[in-house]
């Protein structure tokens, strides 16, 4: 069904991108071609990657499907990302909401300023890239060509990239960095892609102005949890927005902040928040997910070994919530879900 679709989206970009190899559409029969489609985890079908200078996007395309989407994703993904700077009092002004990434250079023909672009082009989702040459950016070089990471909000200090500015790799790692918080909020919008990733869920459910409980969950995570990065998503959710899997754990708005994990099967809640500031606290509850104990403990009650000496053991017969955040992920309506990767 999408195929025309995609065909003709390609036919009218081809005519506003005419020059070879400007934007190439391709499509992979990936029953022909299983190699290609286990090397790049395809999970469903259609799935739409994009690629930039041979490296594979995180995020897919996962828009409307009709030729006008299509071609718009496109222009918009050719359109330049990086905002050029013509006072350096605009650099006062930029939108503290965001993270932003300000390059200084002597001029645009450089290797520093073609590595900057390259990474731009990658990250421009997830930062704002903005850039100064010649005499607007000469105040800042003092010491040569930079790039400067100016984080959300008025009170956190800017950082300085101190790595080459022609390596590729080291620039786009410290940006990525940068870019990609530890703690990423999750959407509607984005709720899809999250979940594909499919890795259990650490979630601070709060109110969207409660900034502060939002501080102390990003500290404690990076403190405690940092080892943990490839194994849990750590996300926070706005209440208000996420009402329904507060409700699936008897949680209500007037509840928050409220920390729960998603495993994809059954939903498990934190004690009180303020015990996220017990050292290694939060670092157990994520451990007893691993282990199993948090699902134990839920169908039989606390395991023996946390039960006072002398105290007799009873099983408790109880079952955790229900996964909320499983009907995020990718729709039978939409897809063709491939349950086991042996199907490819």
């Amino acid at each position: 069904m999408l195929h025309p679709i995609f065909e003709e989206a390609s036919n009218v970009i081809k005519e506003e991108y005419p020059n070879a190899n400007q934007v190439v559409f391709a499509r992979v029969d990936c029953d022909q071609h299983s190699d290609i489609a286990q090397r790049y985890r395809i999970s469903k079908y259609p799935t739409l990657k994009l690629f930039r200078n041979g490296m594979m996007m995180k995020r897919e395309y996962r828009g409307q499907r009709s030729v006008k989407a299509l071609a718009d994703y496109i222009r918009q993904q050719k359109s330049d990302p990086i905002q050029e700077l013509h006072d350096l009092a605009e650099i006062t002004t930029p939108d503290r909401s965001k993270r932003n990434i300000i390059g200084y250079f002597e001029q645009k023909d450089s290797e520093n300023y073609r590595v900057f672009e390259r990474v731009a082009n990658i990250l421009h989702d997830d930062c704002a890239f903005l850039a100064a040459f010649g005499v607007v950016s000469k105040p800042e070089r003092y010491s040569g060509d930079n790039i400067v990471y100016k984080p959300p909000g008025h009170s956190a200090p800017d950082m300085v990239y101190l790595g080459s500015m022609t390596n590729f790799d080291g620039t786009y790692n410290w940006i990525q960095d940068k870019c990609v918080p530890l703690v990423r909020e999750i959407t509607f919008e984005n709720g899809e892609e999250l979940t594909e990733e499919g890795l259990p869920f650490l979630i601070l459910f709060h109110m969207k102005e409660d900034t502060e409980s939002l501080e102390i969950f990003q500290n404690e995570v990076a403190r405690q949890l940092i080892s943990e990065k490839g194994t849990i998503n750590f996300l926070h959710a706005d209440c208000d927005k996420f009402r329904h899997p507060l409700l699936h754990i008897q949680k209500t708005p007037a509840d928050c902040p409220v920390i729960a994990i998603d495993s994809f099967r059954h939903m498990y809640v934190f004690g009180d928040f303020r015990d996220v500031l017990i050292p290694g606290k939060l670092k157990q509850f994520v451990f007893d997910l691993h282990s199993g104990k948090l699902h134990r403990e839920f169908h039989h009650g606390p395991d023996p070994t946390d039960t006072a000496p002398g105290e007799e053991v009873q099983d408790v017969a109880s079952s955790p919530p229900e996964s909320s955040f499983q009907k995020l992920a990718p729709s039978e309506y939409r897809y063709t879900l491939l349950r086991d990767r042996d199907e490819l």
